[in-house]
């Protein structure tokens, strides 16, 4: 309790990802896992330009476990066809850009990651104007 840090700034944010996450639908938590996913890359680039090591391979760190834990964790390659196979592999690919970048200090392979994750986010939030909560497919999709 003393001398620990407590900041309050993180501290709410943690509560926010949280209630986001408990309330979210399967393909809201997509959507988030990409947006986490794009915040790392964000401050890995910032990491690269300051200098700081530790700041970069955290945030590496942590947008590798999001896009091979999370959101290829989450396909199903069974039923997913070659969507699934190719998504899969994508994935993959992202994360060894993602640790070329880091070794080499390549902003250029941070900017190509978020460009990719950018636009499969776009996808998953187009998407979702097309369904409902539960996941099911809708007529006419308010706009």
């Amino acid at each position: 309790m003393f001398g620990s840090k407590f900041d309050p700034i993180n501290a709410y944010g943690n509560v926010g990802v949280e209630t986001a996450v408990s309330t979210a639908s399967p393909h809201q938590l997509i959507v988030l896992l990409f947006e986490g996913a794009r915040q790392a890359v964000v401050v890995a680039r910032a990491g690269m330009e300051e200098g700081d090591i530790q700041k970069k391979g955290n945030a590496v760190t942590k947008a590798i476990d999001i896009i091979l834990n999370g959101l290829r964790e989450s396909l199903n390659l069974e039923e997913g066809g070659d969507l699934a196979q190719n998504l899969s592999a994508l994935y993959d690919y992202l994360a060894r850009r993602l640790m070329h970048a880091n070794l080499n200090n390549d902003t250029a392979a941070l900017d190509e990651v978020l460009s990719l994750l950018t636009e499969i986010h776009g996808a998953w939030v187009d998407i979702g104007k097309h369904i409902n909560a539960s996941g099911e497919a809708v007529e006419n999709p308010a706009r």
